[in-house]
């Protein structure tokens, strides 16, 4: 099994998917990688030799930040955001969409699950 960046790629998909698995590499990063390394993205990771796979691990290395690296950077803007409590930060620590959109009705992934009304809960109680 090739190891890349501190991930284990799948043995059995083609190089060009299987370097996805890559947190900040997706399919056109992927096949920029492969052309500089001078492999073929249809073949197997299995099928690969050692040489090829520290190619492609010197060239992901040379382009830039992939895994920990870009993780934290991210987390570093977003700090940053929050810290200066800009709007986006403002959003950011609250948990709700940054980039402008709705959420009267919407925006289900970023709030979370519903929260049931108390008026509700009121009604269940004076029954029993």
């Amino acid at each position: 099994m090739a190891r890349i960046a501190g991930v284990d790629l799948p043995r059995n998909k083609q190089v060009r998917i299987a370097l996805t698995y890559i947190y900040g590499i997706g399919q056109p990063r992927a096949l920029k990688i492969l052309g500089a390394a001078s492999v073929d993205p249809f073949r197997k990771v299995q099928d690969l030799t050692e040489d090829e796979v520290n190619h492609i691990r010197q060239v992901i290395e040379e382009q830039g930040d992939v895994e920990g690296d870009l993780r934290k950077d991210i987390a570093m803007h977003i700090k940053r955001l929050i810290d200066i409590q800009s709007y986006r930060g403002l959003r950011h620590r609250r948990g709700l969409p940054v980039r402008g959109q709705r959420t009267h009705t919407n925006a289900r992934t970023r709030k979370g699950p519903r929260k049931g009304t108390v008026a509700n809960k009121k009604k269940a109680t004076a029954k029993t």
